[in-house]
């Protein structure tokens, strides 16, 4: 043979890799990209129903302070008794108190399970991600092992 017929096999053989190469990252690309959308689209979905979450209970407490108002407005009539309109109204302070912080505590909570899904979620895109580039490392070493 002569140096030239090697010199064209050499490139017609690196030229058939480098195109296997560019289609193997490709499709790792596409692997990617795909749990990058997966991992997007549960982001927005927890963003969503987090945001149901904290809404319902702002309006709860809504209710609530309206109802409190409401009540608070209606007791005058029994004002006529001071130390029990007092004792009254002082219950439905530390009642309305304490529905505030359990609906701060229910909003906080729904915060931290949102969190935590989307850090699973997060966590298994990662695994998916370095998987498919660590295939994509050793199918670019068994493509140029015989070079």
């Amino acid at each position: 043979m002569t140096d030239v017929t090697k010199a064209q096999e050499l490139f017609v053989q690196l030229a058939g890799k480098t195109i296997e190469a560019m289609a193997l990252w490709a499709e790792a690309n596409q692997r990617v990209l795909r749990e990058l959308v997966e991992l997007g689209s549960t982001t927005a979905k927890e963003s969503v129903r987090l945001y149901g979450d904290l809404q319902r209970a702002g309006l709860e407490s809504l209710r609530e302070g309206q109802s409190w108002t409401m009540r608070w407005q209606g007791g005058w009539k029994d004002a006529s008794d001071p130390v029990a309109w007092y004792q009254k109204l002082m219950a439905d302070g530390v009642n309305g108190t304490q529905q505030a912080f359990r609906l701060a505590e229910e909003s906080a909570q729904a915060v931290t399970r949102a969190a935590e899904r989307v850090q699973a979620t997060t966590e298994q895109a990662g695994k998916g991600i370095q998987e498919t580039y660590a295939g994509a490392v050793s199918k670019m070493k068994e493509i140029y092992a015989g070079v």
